[in-house]
């Protein structure tokens, strides 16, 4: 009896545990189905996403191509990523001379040649990337020639850059989705709205400090510093770690000018930038270029520079 008992409690389990395991995979395919109910469109970096998701709600499902942690001037797709982008409706590139797009995009373009191509760059003027010297950035006329070397990639850090990359993100979702043309457009104008609060806040932060000098690793905030008339000093030259020679004449002019932060990324290596911070009696702030919050982060940018530059 004791037996046929255990048996059939066993039995019991066993069908509510099947049962569970049903419901479970049930509730996956509603989630596979939902999600396929939506736009796949594909980005390459994270602040990119935002911008879609901003204008595009839950109608869009992004695959951004470089993920968190990763960097633009180095990232190989996966087999995985470019399975995922044969699905895509439409492809924002940043469309400024990104390592990865310079590499990548002929090959992400074969695997979908049925999707849009966005170029969020048009429209914006690129900049000269000024190294060594650490003269004012000049912008060029045009966008000039994207395979250039010269010319700075980091677009996306300038909210008067993003409010054009928005507006050219909102046009491919129009373009490839016109049934929802009212949702994107309403969506697109509120961001916007929020992009010039954004950019008016940051540069009443930033107006009243003396010492317009900052000094960074990777030299990605020559937009930002070009807004709200900065200068940005990079410790990287060329994509490589400066030599001796350079360094000594960097931390020479940070004592001059009486800097006492040095800015590095997430994703690079913090060993100069340490040894600097050191000799000039300062200390190391990440801040980070490829955050998928775009209005939070430059907010976070603008708070540690200013701290820096008092």
């Amino acid at each position: 009896m004791k037996r046929f008992t255990s048996i059939r409690i066993f039995s019991v389990a066993l069908v509510c545990l099947l049962a569970l395991m049903l419901l479970a995979t049930n509730a996956g395919c509603r989630g596979k189905t939902e999600n396929a109910g939506k736009m796949v469109v594909a980005v390459s970096i994270l602040p990119q996403a935002g911008f879609v998701e901003a204008i595009g709600g839950d109608r869009v499902d992004v695959i951004v191509m470089v993920p968190p942690g990763a960097s633009p001037h180095t990232y190989e797709v996966t087999p995985d990523q470019m399975t995922r982008l044969s699905k895509a409706k439409m492809y924002a590139k940043v469309g400024s001379p990104v390592e990865f797009e310079l590499a990548w995009m002929d090959k992400l373009i074969a695997v979908n040649k049925d999707m849009l191509i966005v170029d969020c760059s048009q429209g914006i003027q690129l900049m000269e990337t000024v190294e060594e010297e650490h003269e004012h950035e000049h912008e060029v006329e045009g966008q000039g020639d994207h395979e250039h070397g010269g010319l700075d990639p980091h677009i996306w850090l300038s909210v008067k850059n993003a409010k054009i990359m928005v507006q050219n993100i909102c046009d491919g979702l129009v373009q490839v989705d016109a049934a929802n043309k009212s949702f994107y457009e309403k969506n697109c104008a509120a961001y916007l709205e929020e992009l010039n609060g954004l950019d008016k806040e940051i540069g009443a932060a930033l107006s009243g400090v003396a010492n317009r000098s900052f000094l960074v690793f990777h030299p990605a905030f020559g937009y930002f510093a070009r807004d709200y008339d900065l200068k940005q000093i990079a410790v990287e030259q060329e994509g490589k770690e400066p030599d001796a020679a350079y360094l000594v004449r960097l931390i020479r002019e940070a004592k001059e000018q009486e800097i006492r932060v040095v800015f590095v990324s997430p994703e690079y290596s913090t060993r100069s930038a340490e040894v600097i911070a050191r000799e000039i009696g300062g200390q190391v702030v990440v801040i980070d270029p490829l955050a998928k919050d775009f209005a939070g982060n430059m907010r976070r940018v603008a708070s540690a520079m200013k701290q820096a530059m008092q």
